[in-house]
């Protein structure tokens, strides 16, 4: 079975994280063993032994939906956004915040399906007139502070955890934020009890001590149906 939380499990994040896995089992006692992702998430995500992963919107929206199950949405409680629902954070140099509405920078994007850091910039205009795709969030934010671009779209979970672990982070600031749209969603292959899963992962979620929750910034789960996430606009590739 495959049983993981890639999206977030930073070196931080991990002792918690498998905190929170013991929780699971400790409420669905025959629930797998974490295991590790494989280097093309889409191939775990689709596999019918996949028993619990979160994954990000628009993989859901363009490649998921109707393939797996959504268990449920977690709160991340991020500010100006209601439960269950982020945004992407623009971050610039400090002090070298490109013109935005002339739209000729370069914007530094992890991979043309997230909807964090892709699909959130190109909703209020901004595609940059040159673009840097990193391969991740984290890499988008470095080439930004290393001048190799001018702006990174960051999911606001993201850059929490860079502000809270990475020291070069004060050299970066927002600029512009996007929308509010629904966060990413815990997902199971067709084949699982959904509901089961979501009963089992609120209780390991509130069970687990409140500096667990704070490491993760998951403090409850919220149902979000399908058509939220399908409303979401396809964005055109870079």
């Amino acid at each position: 079975m495959i049983a993981h939380l890639p999206m977030y499990d930073v070196p931080a994040n991990r002792a918690a994280h498998r905190r929170l896995w013991q929780a699971l089992q400790d409420h669905l006692p025959d629930a797998p063993n974490f295991t590790q992702p494989s280097a093309d998430l889409m191939v775990d995500w689709l596999s019918p032994e996949l028993y619990l992963s979160q994954t990000c919107g628009l993989p859901y929206r363009a490649a998921l939906y109707g393939q797996v199950r959504l268990i449920a949405t977690p709160d991340n409680q991020i500010p100006n956004c209601p439960p269950g629902y982020y945004c992407s954070v623009l971050l610039a140099r400090r002090g070298a915040v490109p013109d935005l509405a002339a739209n000729d920078f370069t914007l530094a994007y992890n991979e043309p399906l997230s909807q964090s850091g892709w699909a959130a910039p190109q909703s209020i205009g901004l595609t940059g007139a040159t673009r840097l795709q990193t391969g991740g969030h984290a890499a988008s934010a470095r080439a930004v502070l290393e001048g190799r671009a001018d702006l990174a779209a960051v999911d606001a979970l993201t850059w929490h955890f860079l502000t809270r672990d990475w020291d070069k982070a004060a050299g970066l600031e927002i600029c512009a934020t996007t929308p509010a749209t629904p966060t990413l969603p815990y997902i199971t292959a067709l084949g699982q009890n959904a509901a089961a899963l979501r009963e089992a992962l609120r209780q390991a979620i509130l069970s687990i001590g409140l500096k667990d929750r704070q490491t993760l910034q998951i403090f409850d789960l919220v149902e979000i149906n399908a058509e939220a996430y399908l409303q979401l606009p396809l964005p055109p590739t870079p």
